[in-house]
Protein backbone atom coordinates (compact mmCIF):
# COMPACT_ATOMS: atom_id res chain seq x y z
CA UNK A 1 0.00 0.00 0.00
CA UNK A 2 2.67 3.41 -0.05
CA UNK A 3 1.84 7.10 0.84
CA UNK A 4 -1.22 6.89 -2.06
CA UNK A 5 -2.88 3.11 -1.20
CA UNK A 6 -2.50 1.64 -3.95
CA UNK A 7 -3.15 4.25 -6.44
CA UNK A 8 -2.53 2.09 -9.59
CA UNK A 9 -1.36 0.88 -6.05
CA UNK A 10 -0.24 0.73 -4.45
CA UNK A 11 2.28 0.22 -2.30
CA UNK A 12 8.01 -0.47 0.50
CA UNK A 13 18.53 -5.93 0.22
CA UNK A 14 21.14 -8.04 -0.01
CA UNK A 15 22.50 -11.05 2.24
CA UNK A 16 25.11 -12.62 3.78
CA UNK A 17 24.71 -16.05 1.89
CA UNK A 18 25.72 -19.50 4.04
CA UNK A 19 27.86 -20.81 0.91
CA UNK A 20 30.11 -18.41 -1.48
CA UNK A 21 28.96 -20.36 -4.64
CA UNK A 22 25.49 -19.02 -4.08
CA UNK A 23 26.16 -15.47 -4.05
CA UNK A 24 27.72 -15.38 -7.38
CA UNK A 25 24.76 -16.06 -8.98
CA UNK A 26 23.25 -12.75 -7.42
CA UNK A 27 23.10 -9.57 -9.62
CA UNK A 28 25.89 -7.27 -9.16
CA UNK A 29 23.69 -4.62 -7.46
CA UNK A 30 22.54 -6.90 -4.52
CA UNK A 31 24.44 -5.96 -1.71
CA UNK A 32 25.27 -9.43 -0.01
CA UNK A 33 26.18 -8.32 3.59
CA UNK A 34 23.61 -5.77 4.07
CA UNK A 35 19.52 -5.83 3.06
CA UNK A 36 18.79 -2.24 1.93
CA UNK A 37 15.76 -1.22 2.13
CA UNK A 38 13.82 1.30 -0.39
CA UNK A 39 11.42 2.63 2.07
CA UNK A 40 9.71 6.21 2.68
CA UNK A 41 10.67 7.96 6.13
CA UNK A 42 7.27 9.45 7.04
CA UNK A 43 4.34 6.76 6.00
CA UNK A 44 3.17 5.23 9.36
CA UNK A 45 1.97 2.75 9.76
CA UNK A 46 4.33 1.47 6.90
CA UNK A 47 7.50 3.01 7.14
CA UNK A 48 8.89 5.74 9.05
CA UNK A 49 12.59 6.90 9.72
CA UNK A 50 12.32 6.06 13.63
CA UNK A 51 11.33 2.42 12.65
CA UNK A 52 7.86 2.14 13.85
CA UNK A 53 6.20 0.92 10.95
CA UNK A 54 4.88 -2.53 10.38
CA UNK A 55 6.84 -2.48 6.82
CA UNK A 56 10.18 -1.73 9.30
CA UNK A 57 9.30 -4.62 11.44
CA UNK A 58 8.84 -6.91 9.06
CA UNK A 59 12.06 -5.84 7.18
CA UNK A 60 13.71 -6.49 10.76
CA UNK A 61 12.31 -9.99 10.50
CA UNK A 62 14.25 -10.65 7.44
CA UNK A 63 17.10 -9.01 8.03
CA UNK A 64 17.34 -11.60 10.85
CA UNK A 65 16.30 -14.47 8.76
CA UNK A 66 19.24 -13.84 6.56
CA UNK A 67 21.79 -12.92 9.37
CA UNK A 68 22.68 -9.51 7.51
CA UNK A 69 23.09 -5.79 8.69
CA UNK A 70 19.85 -3.60 7.76
CA UNK A 71 19.60 -0.07 6.56
CA UNK A 72 17.30 1.96 4.58
CA UNK A 73 17.47 4.34 1.73
CA UNK A 74 14.69 6.92 2.59
CA UNK A 75 12.83 8.89 -0.31
CA UNK A 76 8.89 10.40 0.08
CA UNK A 77 7.05 8.22 -2.02
CA UNK A 78 5.57 9.85 -4.97
CA UNK A 79 5.77 9.52 -8.76
CA UNK A 80 9.52 7.85 -9.91
CA UNK A 81 9.93 6.18 -6.55
CA UNK A 82 10.65 2.69 -8.07
CA UNK A 83 13.03 5.02 -10.25
CA UNK A 84 14.76 6.90 -8.13
CA UNK A 85 15.43 3.47 -5.63
CA UNK A 86 15.56 0.66 -7.06
CA UNK A 87 16.60 1.14 -10.07
CA UNK A 88 19.68 3.47 -9.24
CA UNK A 89 20.87 0.34 -7.43
CA UNK A 90 20.85 2.42 -3.88
CA UNK A 91 18.92 -0.22 -2.87
CA UNK A 92 17.60 -4.06 -3.00
CA UNK A 93 13.92 -4.42 -2.11
CA UNK A 94 10.95 -2.14 -1.61
CA UNK A 95 8.84 -4.01 1.35
CA UNK A 96 5.26 -3.49 0.18
CA UNK A 97 4.37 -3.51 -3.15
CA UNK A 98 1.36 -4.74 -5.12
CA UNK A 99 2.10 -8.30 -6.35
CA UNK A 100 2.26 -7.91 -10.07
CA UNK A 101 3.10 -4.43 -10.22
CA UNK A 102 5.32 -3.85 -13.25
CA UNK A 103 7.86 -1.78 -12.29
CA UNK A 104 8.98 -4.20 -10.03
CA UNK A 105 9.42 -8.14 -10.22
CA UNK A 106 7.13 -9.16 -7.29
CA UNK A 107 7.78 -11.80 -4.45
CA UNK A 108 5.28 -14.20 -3.31
CA UNK A 109 2.87 -12.17 -2.00
CA UNK A 110 2.76 -12.21 1.86
CA UNK A 111 -0.77 -10.88 2.72
CA UNK A 112 -3.98 -10.01 1.22
CA UNK A 113 -6.07 -7.07 1.93
CA UNK A 114 -8.68 -4.79 1.00
CA UNK A 115 -10.58 -1.46 0.82
CA UNK A 116 -12.73 -0.65 4.13
CA UNK A 117 -15.25 2.13 4.67
CA UNK A 118 -14.06 4.77 7.82
CA UNK A 119 -16.64 6.24 10.28
CA UNK A 120 -17.47 7.47 13.67
CA UNK A 121 -18.79 4.73 15.89
CA UNK A 122 -22.39 3.75 15.09
CA UNK A 123 -23.20 6.22 12.62
CA UNK A 124 -23.41 3.44 9.87
CA UNK A 125 -24.73 0.27 11.89
CA UNK A 126 -24.91 -2.94 9.61
CA UNK A 127 -23.86 -1.34 6.52
CA UNK A 128 -22.05 -3.98 4.05
CA UNK A 129 -21.04 -1.81 0.90
CA UNK A 130 -21.10 0.90 -0.79
CA UNK A 131 -24.70 0.52 -2.12
CA UNK A 132 -25.88 0.93 1.05
CA UNK A 133 -28.73 4.20 0.73
CA UNK A 134 -27.92 5.84 3.95
CA UNK A 135 -24.22 6.64 2.05
CA UNK A 136 -25.75 8.89 -0.56
CA UNK A 137 -25.52 12.90 -0.24
CA UNK A 138 -23.06 11.94 2.60
CA UNK A 139 -19.39 13.71 2.41
CA UNK A 140 -17.54 10.63 2.01
CA UNK A 141 -13.72 10.86 1.32
CA UNK A 142 -10.92 8.92 -0.79
CA UNK A 143 -8.01 9.61 -2.24
CA UNK A 144 -8.28 10.78 -6.00
CA UNK A 145 -6.61 7.99 -8.98
CA UNK A 146 -7.62 4.97 -6.26
CA UNK A 147 -9.77 2.38 -7.50
CA UNK A 148 -12.91 2.82 -4.93
CA UNK A 149 -13.85 5.88 -7.22
CA UNK A 150 -14.69 3.96 -9.74
CA UNK A 151 -16.88 1.89 -7.80
CA UNK A 152 -18.52 4.77 -5.95
CA UNK A 153 -19.55 6.18 -9.51
CA UNK A 154 -21.20 3.39 -9.94
CA UNK A 155 -23.05 3.87 -7.42
CA UNK A 156 -23.94 7.27 -7.38
CA UNK A 157 -21.81 8.37 -4.77
CA UNK A 158 -20.07 11.07 -6.38
CA UNK A 159 -22.02 14.26 -6.17
CA UNK A 160 -20.81 14.47 -2.62
CA UNK A 161 -17.55 12.51 -3.08
CA UNK A 162 -14.94 14.42 -1.58
CA UNK A 163 -11.63 14.15 -3.04
CA UNK A 164 -8.31 14.47 -1.80
CA UNK A 165 -4.77 14.88 -3.99
CA UNK A 166 -2.70 11.55 -3.34
CA UNK A 167 0.58 13.36 -2.47
CA UNK A 168 1.73 15.81 -0.19
CA UNK A 169 5.19 17.19 -0.25
CA UNK A 170 4.15 20.38 1.27
CA UNK A 171 6.66 20.63 4.57
CA UNK A 172 3.94 22.84 6.82
CA UNK A 173 1.71 20.00 6.76
CA UNK A 174 -0.35 19.12 9.47
CA UNK A 175 -0.65 15.15 9.06
CA UNK A 176 2.18 12.77 7.59
CA UNK A 177 0.30 11.09 5.09
CA UNK A 178 -2.72 11.85 3.04
CA UNK A 179 -4.55 9.02 4.68
CA UNK A 180 -3.91 10.04 7.67
CA UNK A 181 -5.78 14.05 7.26
CA UNK A 182 -8.81 11.82 5.63
CA UNK A 183 -8.97 9.93 8.65
CA UNK A 184 -8.57 13.02 10.66
CA UNK A 185 -11.44 14.89 8.95
CA UNK A 186 -13.82 11.07 9.70
CA UNK A 187 -12.96 11.73 13.18
CA UNK A 188 -13.85 15.25 13.33
CA UNK A 189 -17.07 15.18 11.46
CA UNK A 190 -15.99 17.12 8.64
CA UNK A 191 -16.35 13.92 6.65
CA UNK A 192 -18.82 11.65 7.02
CA UNK A 193 -17.29 8.18 6.13
CA UNK A 194 -13.53 7.93 4.13
CA UNK A 195 -12.85 5.08 2.12
CA UNK A 196 -9.68 4.00 2.29
CA UNK A 197 -6.74 0.73 1.94
CA UNK A 198 -7.35 -0.95 4.67
CA UNK A 199 -3.40 -1.25 6.08
CA UNK A 200 -3.29 2.37 6.21
CA UNK A 201 -6.70 2.82 7.90
CA UNK A 202 -7.05 0.37 10.26
CA UNK A 203 -3.94 1.67 12.59
CA UNK A 204 -4.61 5.52 11.48
CA UNK A 205 -8.40 4.79 13.00
CA UNK A 206 -7.63 3.23 16.10
CA UNK A 207 -5.22 5.95 16.74
CA UNK A 208 -7.93 8.79 15.57
CA UNK A 209 -10.24 6.75 17.23
CA UNK A 210 -8.93 7.52 20.92
CA UNK A 211 -10.01 10.95 20.62
CA UNK A 212 -13.11 10.50 18.84
CA UNK A 213 -15.17 7.98 20.90
CA UNK A 214 -13.77 5.44 18.03
CA UNK A 215 -13.76 4.66 14.57
CA UNK A 216 -15.70 2.11 12.53
CA UNK A 217 -14.23 0.02 9.60
CA UNK A 218 -16.15 -1.97 7.69
CA UNK A 219 -14.07 -3.66 5.67
CA UNK A 220 -15.89 -3.41 1.53
CA UNK A 221 -15.98 -7.72 1.33
CA UNK A 222 -19.26 -7.82 -1.50
CA UNK A 223 -18.13 -5.00 -3.68
CA UNK A 224 -17.69 -6.47 -7.64
CA UNK A 225 -14.34 -7.42 -8.99
CA UNK A 226 -13.88 -4.51 -10.99
CA UNK A 227 -12.48 -2.80 -10.02
CA UNK A 228 -10.66 -5.12 -7.40
CA UNK A 229 -10.77 -3.70 -4.27
CA UNK A 230 -8.61 -6.42 -2.95
CA UNK A 231 -4.71 -6.92 -3.64
CA UNK A 232 -2.28 -9.05 -2.76
CA UNK A 233 1.33 -7.39 -1.19
CA UNK A 234 4.43 -8.78 -1.77
CA UNK A 235 7.63 -7.51 -1.72
CA UNK A 236 9.39 -5.81 -5.01
CA UNK A 237 12.73 -6.23 -6.91
CA UNK A 238 14.33 -5.30 -9.98
CA UNK A 239 13.19 -7.41 -12.77
CA UNK A 240 15.80 -10.21 -13.99
CA UNK A 241 16.99 -10.30 -10.20
CA UNK A 242 15.52 -14.17 -9.93
CA UNK A 243 17.86 -15.42 -7.25
CA UNK A 244 17.17 -12.51 -4.84
CA UNK A 245 13.43 -13.32 -5.29
CA UNK A 246 13.80 -17.15 -4.67
CA UNK A 247 16.16 -16.04 -1.18
CA UNK A 248 13.34 -13.60 0.02
CA UNK A 249 10.23 -16.11 -0.79
CA UNK A 250 12.33 -18.39 1.34
CA UNK A 251 12.37 -16.26 4.44
CA UNK A 252 9.07 -14.72 3.90
CA UNK A 253 8.23 -18.60 3.86
CA UNK A 254 10.30 -19.68 7.22
CA UNK A 255 8.79 -16.38 9.23
CA UNK A 256 5.21 -16.08 7.54
CA UNK A 257 4.00 -16.61 11.69
CA UNK A 258 5.71 -13.71 12.82
CA UNK A 259 4.85 -11.28 10.39
CA UNK A 260 1.23 -11.92 10.30
CA UNK A 261 1.80 -11.19 14.12
CA UNK A 262 3.11 -7.93 12.72
CA UNK A 263 0.56 -7.59 10.31
CA UNK A 264 -2.39 -8.13 13.15
CA UNK A 265 -0.82 -6.05 15.88
CA UNK A 266 -1.07 -2.87 13.36
CA UNK A 267 -5.23 -3.55 12.43
CA UNK A 268 -4.02 -4.84 9.60
CA UNK A 269 -7.26 -6.59 7.95
CA UNK A 270 -6.27 -9.68 6.86
CA UNK A 271 -8.00 -11.53 3.71
CA UNK A 272 -8.17 -15.53 2.99
CA UNK A 273 -6.10 -15.98 0.00
CA UNK A 274 -8.09 -16.91 -2.19
CA UNK A 275 -12.20 -15.78 -0.80
CA UNK A 276 -13.16 -12.75 -0.07
CA UNK A 277 -13.38 -13.25 3.39
CA UNK A 278 -11.76 -12.20 6.70
CA UNK A 279 -9.34 -14.58 8.24
CA UNK A 280 -10.35 -14.70 12.27
CA UNK A 281 -9.03 -12.51 14.68
CA UNK A 282 -6.72 -14.91 16.04
CA UNK A 283 -4.67 -17.43 13.95
CA UNK A 284 -5.00 -21.23 14.37
CA UNK A 285 -2.28 -22.89 16.84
Amino acid sequence: MTRAPLTALVLAAGLALAAPARAQNLPDLVTTDTLRVCADPGNMPFSERKGDGFENRIAAIIADELKVKLRYYWLTQGPGFVRNTLGTGLCDVIVGSAFGNELVQSTNPYYRSLYVLVSRHGTFEGLTGLDDPRLKAKAIGVIVGTPPVERMGAVGLVPTMKPYSPYQFDPARKYQTVSAEIVADVASGKLDAAVLWGPAAGWLAKEAGKQAGGLDLVPLLREPDRPPLTYRIAMGVRHGENEWKRILNTALRKRRAEIEAVLRDYAVPLLDEEENRLLPAEPKP
